[in-house]
Formats: structure tokens, C-alpha cells, sequence
């Protein structure tokens, strides 16, 4: 069974949502981002959203974009980072999703991407700017390999989305909370959790919500109704203030155990 898959069943069955926090790999470098990687891990994360740095990143706000600037400043590649994954599969097993834009999988190979990233121990590739429709040539290989390709849906999707995306996604769906892209946010939608409720009558994976989730009351309140809560722009955020590499690995982990404590106690109330 795919560890991303094992993982939610194992939450489901305590009656707890997944914290997946996002870094950008590369972030100020290789070397502390196996630190920050194995730090999150000890301190919480049910798994890890690991960013490939892109020139472009579309659908990432000022924060993610300054942290995929300064990983290719530093000459971070694709192969850097299945390099970080395998390395960080010394220590732990926890799901590894490998989250970036088609360009970079695309001039890398999907075929030697996805046979590369199995080995090295990914769990799930998340194309932010590539549409189930045109999923094909990397599905073909993903599934071949049993990496879960993950899509995306969101407020603006309509019903056939929904049902496009449980068909052909696995793992999990990402719903994205809000209209635009990614950065930490004072609040959301009070529709959000109708917005979810919606897409489960067309999908038994488990549905994660991110974009925005900057607070453990945010991840707490999404985790009484979602799978998962993604939380990337604030955690970098955070990190990106400290100058010592040291302090970013401290203060990272000691911000994602908050939001997991937080998480914890939302489920119990919840059931």
C-alpha cells in the first residue's frame, strides 16, 4: 500500500486529520532542509509536501516565491531534491509528496522522474499547474510506478470537476480554500466547510484543505471537518525571519507541533 494511503487510514481509525506542512526544497539549502525535513517529522507531521523550485511558480504568493528564488540561487535541481528525499528516507518513513509545475517534470522526464522519485522513496507527485485532462503522459507513468498523482480542486470548481478529479485523482484531493494563491490569511470562507461537504458526496479519498492556514485555531477548526490541513506560506514565513539556520529548524518544528496539538484536540471535540 502506498504510505500516503496507509497514513490516512491510520488517522481515520483515531479519529484524526493529517498535518502536512509544505517546504520549499533547497531552502536556504540542501543541508538544512533534510534538518527541517526530520525536524517536522519528529515534531508532528503526518507527512511532508516537498517543493521543486521553479523560475514561476504561478500559484504561489510572495512567500513561496521568494523561498523557490533563493533554492535556485543556491542551484537547486529536480535531481537535488530526490536527492534530499532519499537521504531523508535514512530516517524516517513518513509519506513524501513531491510538489511542483510540469515545466521542470516535464524537461526532466516523467518517465525517469516518476522511476527516479519511487526509488528514492516519494509517495505522490502534486502538478499545481497541470489539469486532469492533461494528466495522461504522467499518469501513465505514476500509476505504473504506484505514485498518487494528486489534483487540486476549488471554490470555482463545478460538479463535473469534482467528479474528474475523484476519478482520477489518488491519495487525496487538495482542496484549495480560497481563490488566488497561496499566503497565510487572517481568516476564510464561513461556506468552507459546506464547500468540502460538497465534494464528499463524489469521493471517498480523503479530502486535505490548504492555501492560507496560518494559525493553530485555523488548522483546528479545518481539521474538525477535512482529512488534512496543508500549511506552507506560514511556516516559511517563520522560518525565512530567523538568520540562524539553527533557529529555522527550531522554530518550524516547534510551530508544527503547536498546530498539531491544536488539530488533535479539534477532532476529539468534534466526535
Amino acid at each position: 500500500m502506498n504510505r500516503i494511503d496507509a497514513k490516512f487510514a491510520e488517522l481515520r481509525s483515531r479519529g484524526e486529520a493529517a498535518l502536512i506542512p509544505f517546504i520549499s526544497a533547497g531552502d536556504p539549502d540542501l543541508a538544512t532542509t533534510l534538518k527541517i525535513m526530520r525536524a517536522l517529522d519528529q515534531s508532528g507531521a503526518d507527512s511532508i509536501e516537498l517543493g521543486v523550485p521553479f523560475s514561476d511558480p504561478m500559484a504561489d504568493g510572495p512567500t513561496i516565491q521568494r523561498a523557490s528564488e533563493r533554492a535556485l540561487r543556491g542551484g537547486t535541481s529536480l535531481s537535488d531534491v530526490l536527492g534530499v528525499v532519499r537521504d531523508f528516507r535514512r530516517y524516517s518513513d513518513i509519506p513524501l509528496i513531491l510538489f511542483g509545475y510540469y515545466n521542470p517534470f516535464f524537461i526532466y522526464g516523467t518517465r525517469r522522474l516518476t522511476l527516479e522519485a519511487k526509488a528514492a522513496g516519494v509517495d505522490g507527485i502534486l502538478c499545481v499547474d497541470l489539469p486532469p485532462e492533461e494528466s495522461g503522459e504522467l499518469k501513465r507513468w505514476t500509476e505504473m510506478r504506484g505514485l498518487n498523482t494528486i489534483f487540486l480542486l476549488g471554490p470555482t470548481s463545478d460538479v463535473e470537476r469534482i467528479r474528474l478529479v475523484a476519478r482520477e485523482g489518488r491519495g487525496f484531493i487538495y482542496y484549495v480554500s480560497v481563490t488566488g494563491v497561496t499566503g497565510a490569511r487572517g481568516h476564510f470562507e464561513d461556506n468552507l466547510e459546506k464547500l468540502v461537504a460538497r465534494v464528499r458526496r463524489y469521493t471517498s479519498l480523503p479530502i486535505g484543505v490548504g492555501f492560507g492556514v496560518s494559525t493553530p485555531a485555523q488548522a483546528a477548526w479545518i481539521a474538525s471537518f477535512a482529512d488534512a490541513v496543508v500549511v506552507g506560506s506560514a511556516l516559511i514565513n517563520l522560518m525565512e525571519r530567523q538568520t540562524r539556520n539553527q533557529e529555522k529548524v527550531k522554530q518550524g518544528a516547534a510551530f508544527v507541533a503547536h498546530l498539531k496539538r491544536a488539530m488533535k484536540q479539534a477532532k476529539k471535540i468534534s466526535t
